[in-house]
Parts: structure tokens; C-alpha cells; sequence
């Protein structure tokens, strides 16, 4: 899964500024546990600021001032230093597919401290879900290594990606100032994609600010635009967080934690895979077997989604499959 050198020699101080293209046993071992530990605690964020939601809306005060719902806060921003630190030491291939152990995480704990309540149904959709999602990241269009600072400039300006960021802002204006306001209260749908979205971006740019990080010291005269693209990235990844943070709230305040959780994995991983492919350009390495590999990835996070959402109301539990059937002639 890790990228592999050329074979043509390339000189060891290029070697070095690129960056250890394969990662060793120890930085693989490393970084998967801190993807672990990472997903368990994302997993508890949303459940941890629910429940300070409902606290302070019982005490009739801003959830902004109950410790539960900071402790949530504080929760999700170790989250995402786990996840930097994780995405740094090995592929993002080996990283992302771990965020699915959050939802089932998320699932319990929110059934001890909110009581929410999931039939079979729904929690046979939350395991298909992060399942077809798992299926969809080992069979997506792998990213190529970007080692220099020149090779991020050049993919972040094609007019592809461009074009791409372009029609995501449209989106994000139309959902926010429109659809938003009208129907985000009703429909968890809007609130999630605005999130994922926003999401999207930040794999990129947690790796193109560690790229451009790397030549900011240097003395050379790469160092200014690497300092100029290091603070543009910084800016985008937080009016990204800051608006995300803002509708992930939102969207807790009017539906339970353990379906926003599972149906925001889904569609965030889903983009993330989108923006990557269409930044990277891998699509045209994609044989029949990992096609038909999405296909069927898309399928069965399409069939959880269902589950969840439309089967969520129903009086259903493994209990009732003991019932006998009862019938009058």
C-alpha cells in the first residue's frame, strides 16, 4: 500500500526532503495505532456533545457553557491532531477505513448516556455502512506520491480540481443560504453534506501543509511561496473546521448521534475518496476487479443508508423473531 521509488537514482538530499516514500514496520505499526485510538475517541465526540445539548437545553442554557459538550470539543480536536499524526506516518489508505470503528463506538455510548435506541434494522445498516465503505476505500483509485512542493502546486492548479472546487463552493452556498435555513431541522441529509463537503478538503491540505512545512526553513527561494502556500492551506482548513463545527452541532441539537454519526462516515469518506482521485487523477489505473469492487462498495453503503434512515421508526428487535407466529382461522 506504501508508494515505491522510481528505480533511476535520484540524489539522498532529494531523497530526504521528499520524505519516507515507504514507510517501515515500526512508523506502519506507529501510525495505525494512533488511527485506532483516533476513531474510538472521533466515535465519542458527537455522543459527548449531544449530551451536552440536552443538558443545557434542560437547564434552559447555551450548551457553550456545560463541560460535557467541552469535554466532546476538546474530544474531536485530539481527534483530529490523531488523525494528522496518523496521515503523516502512513498512507491514507491504511488511515481511513479505521474511522469506521467509530460508529459502532459512537452507537454504544450513545446507548448508555442517551438512551438512544437503534432497532436491528438500523443497526444491521450501521455495520453494512461502514462495511461498504471499507470495501469502496481498498478498491479506490490509490493517490500518487507527492513529494515536492512544485508537484502539490501544479495538481492544486489543474483545472480539473479547479473546476471541481468550483462546483463544491456552488453546493455549499446553495445549502447553506438556501436549503439550509428551510429544511436542515428536518432533513439530516443537508446538514451531513454540508459537513462532508467542507471535510473533504481537509485530507489535501493536512498534506499539502506538511509538504510546504518542509521548505519553509530552507533557505532558498522556494521558501517564500512555501510559506505563502502553507498559510493560504492553513486558512482553508480553518474557515473548513470552523463551518463544519458549526452545522455538526446544529445537526446534534435536532437528531440522534448514533444515525448522524454512521450517515456523516459514509458520505465524508465518499468525498474524501472524490476530491483525492479528482486531485490525483488515478482514475485511469482502475482495472475491472477494483471497479467492480466500488460498484459493489456503493451498493452496500446505499443498502445501510436505507436501512438506517427509513426502518429507523420501526418497533423491531431480534426478540421478535422468537415470537411465534400467531395465526386465526
Amino acid at each position: 500500500l506504501g508508494c515505491q521509488r522510481p528505480l533511476s537514482s535520484a540524489p539522498p538530499a532529494a531523497a530526504a526532503g521528499g520524505g519516507a516514500c515507504t514507510p517501515g514496520p515500526a512508523a506502519v505499526s506507529l501510525g495505525l495505532s494512533v488511527a485506532v485510538v483516533s476513531s474510538l475517541v472521533n466515535g465519542s465526540t458527537f455522543v459527548l456533545q449531544k449530551k451536552g445539548i440536552v443538558r443545557a437545553r434542560g437547564r434552559g442554557t447555551s450548551y457553550l457553557t456545560d463541560i460535557v459538550w467541552w469535554s466532546g470539543t476538546i474530544a474531536m480536536a485530539l481527534g483530529q491532531i490523531g488523525n494528522f499524526l496518523a496521515y503523516t506516518a502512513v498512507p491514507t489508505v491504511l488511515v481511513t477505513p479505521l474511522g469506521a470503528l467509530g460508529v459502532p463506538f459512537g452507537s454504544i455510548l450513545a446507548s448508555y448516556l442517551l438512551k438512544e435506541k437503534l432497532n436491528i434494522l438500523g443497526k444491521l445498516g450501521c455495520l453494512l455502512s461502514c462495511a461498504g465503505s471499507v470495501v469502496l476505500i481498498i478498491h479506490s483509485p490509490k493517490s500518487e506520491s507527492v513529494t515536492t512542493q512544485a508537484e502539490l502546486e501544479e495538481k492544486l492548479t489543474n483545472p480539473v480540481f479547479v473546476g471541481y472546487l468550483c462546483i463544491v463552493l456552488l453546493m455549499l452556498l446553495l445549502l447553506i443560504f438556501w436549503i439550509a435555513p428551510a429544511h436542515g431541522p428536518t432533513n439530516i441529509m443537508v446538514y451531513i453534506s454540508i459537513c462532508s463537503l467542507l471535510g473533504s478538503f481537509t485530507v489535501p491540505s493536512t498534506k499539502g501543509i506538511g509538504l510546504a512545512a518542509q521548505d519553509i526553513f530552507h533557505n532558498n527561494p522556494s521558501s517564500q511561496r512555501a510559506l505563502y502556500l502553507c498559510l493560504v492551506l492553513l486558512a482553508v482548513l480553518g474557515c473548513s473546521i470552523i463551518i463544519q463545527f458549526k452545522y455538526i452541532n446544529k445537526a446534534l441539537e435536532c437528531f440522534d448521534s448514533s444515525v448522524f454519526g454512521a450517515i456523516y462516515y459514509v458520505v465524508f469518506t465518499t468525498l474524501v475518496l472524490l476530491a483525492s482521485a479528482i486531485l490525483f487523477r488515478e482514475w485511469s489505473n482502475v482495472g475491472m476487479v477494483d471497479f467492480l469492487g466500488m460498484a459493489c462498495g456503493f451498493t452496500t453503503v446505499s443498502i445501510g443508508i436505507v436501512l438506517i434512515q427509513v426502518f429507523k421508526e420501526f418497533n423491531f428487535n431480534i426478540g421478535d423473531l422468537n415470537k411465534p407466529n400467531m395465526k386465526t382461522d
